[in-house]
């Protein structure tokens, strides 16, 4: 990764130096093509951005894309400068060590972004980073788009003004947040979740079991400790030592773990060799994260994006999250929500328990799980609830987003 950004900022240098091409100008018979500028953080962005790129193509067959991105932007034709892995930060401490790092890319993709010229900017997700960026962007005449708009209905909500200074648009994921907008005066469009555009509304639970080679007739627990490593090492002994208290209720249970990277996995195994869990039922998966929840009577995960996967796959789940007791203590101050769990925000309801922090123990984690495997009208209930989430955020997401971005772009020409 080292080598790879070393190569990106040569290639940077060589952008900004004399021999970089003077911008072209119009003609009538040579008109440049349509240029737009993008910033994707994580592999979520990565994924949302390629979506995105595929829709504004459908109008724009010509179009151009560089900045920051990811492979599946590249996939697409994207001109990665940086790769988007750079800005993975994790937590304030990671975030304060590489400061310098990130704010001299920012700076330099600005300077880039100026000498370019380009029909528009679209920072996807990553809001610390791109902020910053569309701001500067938009003052200096270019529309600047975020795509995604940050939790400020969770906490640190002061950040719209920020917001409505940077962005001349916001798209937004969830039905709620426009209303929070348009009373900022910020433009704002809906777009919906494009993981329910991607997931079916009726979930093929037998289909899903057989192809991971479970019986019908079993239990089957999904245990999602998260996909960072800190996330992981943070809850693998917890989620291990809540199976055993399972499995002595339920001896025939079975225990899928989806691990998202080879080093995600090696901190597991090494948390079952640890707990001496060897002749546990623990079924380690390398990714399948959708089957195994497809698969699952219930779901045990940390909270996050895998949680609304959950909710989408319509499965009864337990969410856990712990993270150091200072960061826990100021992001408790700061919130403003009783939930952490997207399912129990989006639907403004208790639907499901959340265990966090000294709350994340395994009795209480086991007891709540038992309870889901104890209860199936209990389960049918929530089941319909999340149908009903699902079709309020099944949009077409980047069809709509598309179509929000498109005023910007002009007739796609930059004299």
């Amino acid at each position: 990764l080292r080598d790879l950004h070393l190569h990106q900022r040569a290639r940077h240098r060589t952008l900004s130096s004399a021999t970089r091409p003077e911008p072209r100008t119009r003609t009538t018979s040579s008109p440049m093509p349509l240029r737009i500028a993008m910033v994707a953080g994580e592999a979520s962005g990565d994924l949302l951005a390629s979506h995105l790129i595929r829709a504004i193509r459908r109008h724009h067959p010509d179009a151009e894309f560089f900045g920051i991105g990811g492979p599946k932007m590249q996939a697409e034709g994207f001109d990665a400068l940086w790769p988007c892995e750079l800005l993975a930060v994790h937590g304030y401490v990671d975030a304060l060590k590489r400061y310098r790092e990130l704010s001299g890319i920012r700076k330099a993709l600005l300077a880039t972004i100026r000498a370019q010229r380009p029909a528009a900017f679209i920072g996807v997700d990553a809001p610390d980073f791109n902020l910053w960026l569309e701001g500067r962007v938009k003052d200096g005449g270019t529309p600047a788009i975020h795509f995604v708009s940050p939790s400020i209905w969770a906490w640190r909500g002061g950040r719209i003004r920020k917001i409505a200074r940077s962005v001349s648009h916001m798209l937004c994921l969830f039905p709620f947040e426009p209303a929070l907008y348009e009373k900022a005066g910020v433009p704002v469009s809906y777009v919906g979740h494009p993981l329910a555009d991607v997931f079916p509304l009726h979930p093929n639970r037998s289909g899903a079991r057989e192809k991971l080679n479970l019986a019908l007739g079993i239990r089957v627990v999904a245990m999602l400790p998260g996909s960072r490593q800190s996330e992981v090492r943070n809850l693998a002994d917890t989620f291990i030592a809540t199976a055993r208290l399972l499995h002595r209720r339920h001896p025939e249970a079975v225990f899928l773990v989806p691990l998202a990277t080879r080093e995600t996995r090696q901190l597991f195994e090494a948390a079952v060799h640890r707990n001496d869990a060897r002749e546990l039922p623990i079924r380690m998966l390398f990714g399948h994260a959708v089957e195994a929840m497809t698969a699952a009577d219930v779901v045990l995960v940390a909270s996050g994006t895998a949680s609304l996967e959950a909710a989408l796959l319509k499965r009864p789940m337990v969410i856990s999250y712990r993270i150091g007791k200072w960061q826990y203590r100021l992001m408790k101050r700061m919130a403003y929500l009783p939930w952490v769990g997207l399912p129990n925000i989006l639907c403004n309801d208790s639907l499901v328990p959340e265990l966090l922090q000294d709350d994340a123990t395994a009795d209480k984690l086991a007891a709540a799980v038992d309870r889901w495997l104890g209860d199936p009208v209990a389960c049918r209930r929530v089941a319909q609830r999340f149908a009903e989430l699902h079709l309020s955020l099944r949009q077409n997401t980047a069809e709509r987003a598309a179509a929000a971005i498109l005023p910007y772009l002009g007739d796609g020409v930059r004299s």
